[in-house]
């Protein structure tokens, strides 16, 4: 058992959700902590692109220096991440929270919905014994997606499904049947064929098609036989009320 003497030596590690795109949706103490922390990390895809959630808070870290540390993983999410990428991350973060360096771990949207912070999280517990983590939650981009379409996703006691993909109608048919409203998250072409045989599940104008929400890209389509691939986008989302 680690004695509160030890655990005040050492830093914190910080779970924080930076919302859906638009810095304004950053909170208040999401905005305090990155200023005040030593070290940010983040997931960071091996395409090359620049990560989505650094990308949030950059412009909000003018007067912090932090160390930046990132954490590559495979931009094909059928390649699954090495185990080792995990840990030798945590090796890093555990060398800064020991030396009572605070550290940021920031996730697009909320860190308990779909994120990458808890392989992190444990991993980092498994380096530095007693250690103090504390989640900051963030705006899902379902939450965002919900008021840019400019209706509610349930009320009054309706059952709501979030689903990170759907891999064909099968799938789709039964998250629908069971749900009021249904979230598939990550749109891609394989949820586009599913929705080709929308007329089939009773569906047609029930679907409203979301892509880059709260951004300068984001696109609200209300008439999804309109979204074409050059449309299909990572950050993107269908939201379907029955």
């Amino acid at each position: 058992m680690t004695s509160s003497s030890e655990t005040n030596m050492k830093g914190t590690f910080y779970g924080i959700g930076v919302g859906p795109g638009d810095p304004d949706l950053l909170t208040i103490k999401a905005l305090r902590t990155l200023q005040n922390v030593a070290v940010i990390c983040f997931t960071q895809l091996d395409d090359g692109k620049q990560s989505f959630a650094l990308n949030v808070v950059q412009a909000c870290l003018d007067v912090a220096n932090p160390v930046f540390l990132a954490i590559t993983i495979p931009s094909d999410d059928n390649v699954p991440v090495d185990p080792k990428t995990w840990s030798d991350a945590a090796t890093e973060i555990a060398r800064h929270i020991e030396c009572s360096g605070d550290v940021a771990f920031i996730t697009e949207g909320d860190p308990m919905l779909y994120s990458e912070f808890f392989q992190v999280l444990a991993s980092v517990k498994a380096e530095v014994p007693g250690l103090v983590a504390e989640v900051i939650p963030g705006v899902s981009s379902v939450m965002a997606a919900a008021a840019s379409s400019g209706m509610p996703l349930v009320t009054h006691g309706q059952r709501l499904t979030i689903l990170p993909r759907v891999y064909g109608i099968d799938d789709l048919r039964e998250a629908i049947t069971n749900s009021d409203t249904t979230v598939l998250m990550e749109v891609n072409r394989d949820l586009m064929m599913a929705l080709a045989n929308l007329e089939k599940l009773g569906l047609t104008g029930k679907a409203t098609y979301v892509r880059q929400a709260s951004t300068s890209r984001e696109n609200v389509v209300d008439d999804i036989s309109r979204i074409s691939d050059e449309d299909l986008d990572y950050f993107s989302l269908l939201i379907i009320r029955r």
